[in-house]
């Protein structure tokens, strides 16, 4: 039985990790300000797990406590989204690169103090790739971020490589491309598409297009999130410390397609409005994920459409979400 550090644990990606470590019988530890992360998400886990309220972008002897007896790290906190750093980039940058370093360090103070880490795992995103034209996207690829939120995940990358070359702690960064599934929060105005568009169908209500919805994602379900995670975790150092990773389904899909399928599997009868398009946004997104299929054995296993019916059916389940008065049939 291992012992798991998971950053941002009441988050989407983070709880969704820790509900899987918890399954397989593994003590995990986890640290969350609340920040975006929401208390419900590990509810049910509360009890098996050791929960500590801290902020990451303060440098604190309860953080390194925190790190002190842990096998893996799973640092999944971040203050997300795009838009949201175009409004605050000074807020982005404290919680993502600060709260990235001050992580390190007492991870660093830990692995040299016992000698029992074995591996950071680094939710970075594919956002650093930008809007260069290249499809797919592969991680030869010279980094281009257009967004301050992308900035903050590539510096986080940095830090990561630094730290293994400088300190010979074993990071391994994992490039996630449009994650979705269950718990990911819909309320926030920059929650991800996915997530607005199902709640807004699930009500009866329109959502919205930003441009033409011609953009493509390479949306990619957090069970194949999780499963990168846990793989990069075991894989041997030699051949994963201090590598940047792609982690995605390498199938790309449009938003107007996206609005249709929804369509199909909500009952929903309407039609999108179209809004402006999104400062920072990216037009095209697609993953080379043969890196991440060489090093780590990572495989999709989860369809974008299998993917969308288990969200679908998560959230028609959530009474403050999408109320069963509202609910097409």
């Amino acid at each position: 039985m291992a012992v798991y550090l998971i950053t941002g644990i009441a988050g989407f990606i983070g709880s969704s990790l820790a509900h899987a470590l918890v399954a397989r019988g593994e003590q995990v530890r986890g640290i969350d300000n609340f920040s975006t992360g929401k208390r419900e998400n590990i509810a049910e886990i509360k009890g098996r797990i050791d929960f500590r309220e801290l902020d990451l972008k303060t440098a604190s002897p309860e953080l390194t406590a925190a790190c002190s007896g842990v096998e893996y790290i799973l640092h999944q906190a971040a203050l997300p989204s795009v838009p949201r750093s175009v409004v605050d980039p000074a807020s982005s940058n404290e919680s993502n690169i600060d709260g990235t370093l001050h992580l390190l360090v007492a991870a660093k103070a830990a692995y040299e103090r016992e000698g029992r880490l074995k591996r950071i795992v680094y939710a970075a995103s594919s956002a650093a790739y930008g809007d260069t034209p290249t499809l797919p996207k592969h991680e030869g690829m010279i980094p281009n971020p257009i967004s301050p939120y992308a900035v903050t995940k590539l510096t986080g990358e940095y830090y990561m490589q630094c730290f293994y070359k400088a300190y010979g702690l074993p990071t391994v960064s994992l490039r996630y491309f449009n994650v979705f599934g269950p718990r990911q929060d819909p309320t926030s105005q920059y929650s991800g598409v996915l997530a607005k568009f199902i709640t807004a169908m699930l009500r009866g209500e329109q959502p919205t297009i930003y441009g033409d919805g011609e953009q493509s994602r390479d949306f990619t379900s957090v069970e194949d999130v999780v499963s990168a995670n846990l793989l990069a975790c075991t894989a041997a150092a030699e051949k994963v410390a201090g590598r940047v990773m792609n982690i995605a389904c390498g199938r790309r899909v449009n938003l107007k397609e996206t609005f249709q399928v929804l369509k199909k599997i909500t009952g929903y009868s309407g039609e999108p409005v179209y809004g402006p398009e999104r400062a920072g946004d990216i037009k095209h997104s697609l993953a080379d994920i043969s890196l991440a299929q060489k090093l780590l054995g990572y495989q999709p296993r989860v369809s974008f459409e299998d993917g969308l019916l288990r969200t679908v059916d998560w959230y028609r389940e959530q009474k403050d979400i999408a109320s069963p008065e509202k609910i097409l049939a």
